[in-house]
């Protein structure tokens, strides 16, 4: 009884955000203005282990850079960084082993194959390639953004070529890409609705519609890009698509998008009603 009230008449310890993971977040921001952050640091460990917490969580923003060699010098070891902070974190438990999952660790990229009613390709160079080549357009998808968005917007900031989507075609998997992370390279049929091509200055190098025969036997276009419009030209034959739905998540209440192979003339506005209302039924 001693021991609790101790902790409890404490002011001398981090409050931070308790989770169901038995872990606690400290977030500089809201807990900066600390005299002794050594002293209060040592206090709430021992009173952290007392609870049996787990993990121990210090996000620390520029204003609080001080704290970094500290916690460190406790054990805490770094998990990730954004502009205005970094994660540190530290495993308690003796006997459990250490199950934290990594960071964010893969890449989403999006390309197009975008294909007029003259049977023509719409291709880049794109202007700082390590190796001049003609591409699809497209890049990497913004935090926070859907896939069919992403791959809209890159064509028509790269090309100023508006467009709707039609289907997904295929995707690339790879590692030790940029900042050696995996990076996932997602590629989608999309529908062009304007005709006039604009390049951007800023990304692209040139810009045209080639034809698809000259495409696929062209010495600057890579194989798998070849490979990708051949896949679009064989999906088209045998009248495939994997196309798009909406849903909500059973648990989290958000929304998501459900891509699948279909064809055609298949109806998903069913597909995609029934997806919704078992999630919301469940």
């Amino acid at each position: 009884m001693k021991t609790c009230s101790r902790w409890k008449m404490s002011n001398t310890l981090f409050k931070g955000q308790g989770d169901r993971f038995r872990g606690v977040t400290v977030h500089s921001d809201v807990e900066g203005d600390c005299s002794d952050f050594a002293k209060k640091l040592e206090a709430s460990l021992d009173y952290w282990k007392s609870e049996k917490k787990r993990t121990v969580w210090f996000r620390v923003h520029l204003n609080q850079t001080e704290w970094v060699p500290i916690l460190a010098k406790k054990g805490f070891k770094y998990h990730h960084a954004k502009e205005d902070y970094v994660m540190m974190y530290i495993w308690l438990p003796k006997d459990e082993t250490n199950n934290i999952p990594p960071f964010a660790h893969t890449l989403i990229g999006v390309g197009a194959v975008v294909v007029n009613d003259k049977s023509q390709v719409l291709v880049v160079k794109e202007k700082y390639a390590t190796r001049t080549a003609w591409k699809l357009p497209g890049g990497y998808v913004e935090p926070g953004e859907n896939l069919i968005d992403a791959v809209v917007r890159e064509v028509m900031e790269e090309t100023n070529i508006c467009t709707e989507f039609q289907s997904v075609i295929a995707f690339r998997h790879t590692h030790g890409r940029v900042y050696n992370c995996s990076d996932i390279y997602v590629v989608f049929s999309l529908k062009p609705t304007s005709k006039e091509i604009s390049k951007s200055n800023q990304e692209i190098s040139e810009c045209i519609w080639m034809d698809i025969e000259q495409y696929l036997s062209h010495s600057e276009i890579h194989s798998l890009n070849k490979l990708l419009v051949e896949k679009y030209l064989e999906y088209k034959d045998k009248q495939i698509t994997i196309d798009c739905m909406s849903g909500v998540h059973q648990i989290l209440k958000v929304p998501f998008t459900f891509y699948s192979v279909t064809n055609f003339d298949q109806d998903n506005l069913n597909v995609a009603e029934k997806i919704t209302a078992d999630e919301e039924a469940r």
